[in-house]
């Protein structure tokens, strides 16, 4: 079936979702829509399995998702398709995708009780009567919103880490990507399939308030930071916390002893892979006035080979979604209307439902494709002084996503200074591929973290507990407390800490 008008839009026909190809317009899956009745019911079941759940202990929930881990692999080529055809995204980038999604399941699965196991902190020199225990304990339900352009890793990397830690879930996908998110839920069904530790509700922006409202205890989103304000605004009212990771702009720093040929390439991968609909993808590069000529050339050459279309094994395939393509034209011509120039592409680079591949130099700063994400296939090229000049304007924006560096000698030091969650260093991307390191951002790309021990201790809450071991030598917690005692601890306070000692 072919929906007229609706490739990459998403339809609501009769009480159910319709998702369309965005490259064809032809009709992938129809759910039935979620209101706050049904989010409610679906919030009661989850609540009824969080307690099994959470008694099953880390290391059998350890077994269970990976399993999990080890269906995904066994049907990777079923998964790589349906985001294809959903999405419009190349097969090699939906490979790429689901692998680091397995990454990030199974070691959640594997650290979880390294990280969220009981522990005995150190005690106290003023209370050596007391033992210290700190426990992680899980909110209870999680409820994860997850975006379009990566439908298996994003939302995997937030589910992962919450059920490993002993919650429930309920997962709104987004509404361009239900087919994909649905098929998840069914997948880990088969093997879990006791209790409903993980649910999907579908439905578009009502849906998601829906869930924001149902008093679940904790959300994770992914999206804009439009949208991230309405979800914090009406977590708000509940006082139900988040982790909101609201995109970015990132900026690459090419230097002047950068290999150029490895960095145009780290680049051009980075800023256009998924047809440019990354939240961590390269949109500035600044490079030094020294090496500028060369690496523009360099990064054209690599840009112009790039394919575009439907097929499967394209580099780049369509925008995902209809209402992105003006956004992404004005943001060009906003260039062009300012004094840059296309160097590759431009304004007849738009052709819906496709933008091919676009390098603009000679871009003011206030241009919207330098402020503002455009979440397409463009690249902003500056020439700069130095890398300080580099640094100042990678950072001057309020978004603090990602990043990328690229230098031979100066590699480290320049990410440690960008002002970002993350920065890669001579690659681009490399940091969401490695499940130790946390994600997220700062800014206005948000806050809170997924991925690594922090994602894990995203998901749960401190319990912390003060155990009395024996009498108190020193009775200063009640009221038998004498003046000597008080005199006595103020004398070992100035003898620990009164001269500045370690």
């Amino acid at each position: 079936m072919v929906v007229a008008g609706a490739a990459g839009a998403a339809v609501v026909d009769g009480g159910y979702l319709i998702s369309t190809s965005p490259a064809t317009g032809a009709e992938v899956g129809r759910f039935p829509v979620a209101g706050p009745a049904e989010v409610a019911a679906v919030l009661d079941r989850a609540r009824a399995a969080a307690t099994w759940w959470a008694g099953l202990g880390f290391a059998e929930r350890r077994t269970r998702l990976l399993r999990f881990a080890g269906l995904l692999t066994g049907r990777v080529d079923e998964l790589t398709a349906l985001v294809h055809a959903e999405t419009g995204k190349p097969v090699a980038d939906a490979t790429l995708e689901v692998t680091a999604a397995v990454e990030h399941v199974a070691w959640a699965a594997r650290n979880a009780r390294r990280v969220l196991g009981p522990r005995r902190p150190r005690g106290s020199l003023l209370q050596p009567e007391f033992a210290a225990h700190l426990e992680y304990r899980p909110y209870g339900v999680v409820g994860v919103i997850g975006p379009w352009n990566y439908p298996v890793l994003t939302p995997l990397g937030s589910i992962g880490h919450a059920l490993a830690a002993g919650n429930t879930v309920i997962f709104k996908p987004s509404e361009h990507a239900p087919t994909v998110g649905d098929w998840l839920v069914a997948r880990f069904a088969e093997v879990v399939g006791d209790h409903p530790v993980l649910q999907s509700v579908h439905g578009q922006g009502g849906t998601g308030q829906a869930l924001c409202r149902a008093e679940v205890d904790k959300i994770a989103f992914t999206g804009s930071a439009a949208t991230a304000r309405h979800v914090m605004a009406t977590c708000a009212q509940t006082l139900t916390p988040v982790v909101l990771e609201c995109g970015g702009k990132d900026a690459a720093i090419v230097a002047a002893d950068a290999d150029l040929a490895a960095a145009a390439a780290a680049c051009v991968w980075g800023g256009l892979a998924n047809a440019g609909q990354t939240c961590i993808g390269i949109e500035r590069i600044y490079v030094a006035d020294a090496v500028a000529t060369e690496f523009v050339s360099l990064l054209v050459d690599r840009a112009r080979r790039l394919t575009v279309g439907s097929g499967p094994d394209t580099d780049i395939g369509p925008i995902t979604t209809a209402e992105q393509i003006p956004i992404i034209r004005g943001h060009i011509e906003d260039a062009l209307s300012r004094g840059a120039r296309a160097v590759l592409g431009g304004a007849e680079a738009v052709r819906p439902p496709y933008v091919l591949p676009t390098i603009l130099v000679d871009v003011p700063e206030d241009a919207l494709v330098v402020r503002e994400e455009t979440f397409g296939p463009t690249l902003t090229v500056r020439r700069v002084r130095d890398v300080e000049e580099a640094l100042d304007l990678a950072d001057a924006g309020r978004f603090g996503l990602g990043g990328a560096v690229f230098s031979r000698s100066q590699g480290l030091a320049l990410a440690r200074r960008m002002r970002s969650g993350m920065t890669a260093v001579n690659s681009a991307l490399s940091f969401v591929g490695i499940p130790s390191l946390p994600f997220g951002g700062v800014g206005g790309s948000g806050f809170g973290r997924v991925h690594g021990d922090d994602g894990l201790r995203e998901f749960c809450w401190a319990k912390a507990i003060a155990r009395r071991r024996f009498r108190s030598p020193v009775p200063v917690l009640t009221f038998d407390r004498s003046p000597a005692a008080l005199a006595g601890i103020t004398r070992l306070l100035r003898l620990r800490y009164g001269r500045g000692r370690r």
